[in-house]
């Protein structure tokens, strides 16, 4: 069983994952800019993923696998349409992206799919990071 936070240690470990979501895109447009197409597919992934453990942790959701945030984010938030069945989709691409360009042989991500990805993974950060405010500003 993982250990209680008391509501100070969630808060700021909520932030401090929001935070590295956003310094996690500009990770993407670095990789980007270079020309390392599936790199900053796996940094856009990372910056969705690091935003959607930060709601989850708000709402005091755990998951310990990857396909468990995943899951969780669906279960919690999609099904009941607190986030908008699109930015669903773009996790769930970005995730499946992500795992083919690390586990997968001649996997391969070009320019136009990043130019795809990128504003939406951005906007899929700002909506959860809107859930999770909400819930900072509500608390229970």
């Amino acid at each position: 069983m993982k250990q209680q936070l008391d509501p100070e240690t969630r808060a700021a470990m909520v932030d401090y994952r929001l935070e590295r979501a956003h310094s996690t895109l500009g990770e993407a447009d670095l990789l980007y800019s270079g020309g390392y197409f599936n790199a900053a597919v796996n940094r856009l992934y990372y910056a969705c993923y690091y935003a959607t453990t930060a709601l989850q942790l708000s709402y005091q959701i755990e998951a310990s696998t990857h396909n468990g945030v995943k899951t969780q984010l669906s279960m919690h938030f999609v099904r009941n349409n607190r986030l908008n069945l699109e930015h669903s989709t773009t996790f769930g691409l970005l995730f499946d992206k992500r795992h083919s360009s690390d586990y997968s042989d001649f996997a391969y991500c070009d320019a136009p799919l990043v130019d795809l990805l990128r504003p939406r993974a951005e906007a899929f950060i700002l909506a959860v990071e809107t859930l999770t405010r909400e819930k900072k500003d509500k608390p229970g």
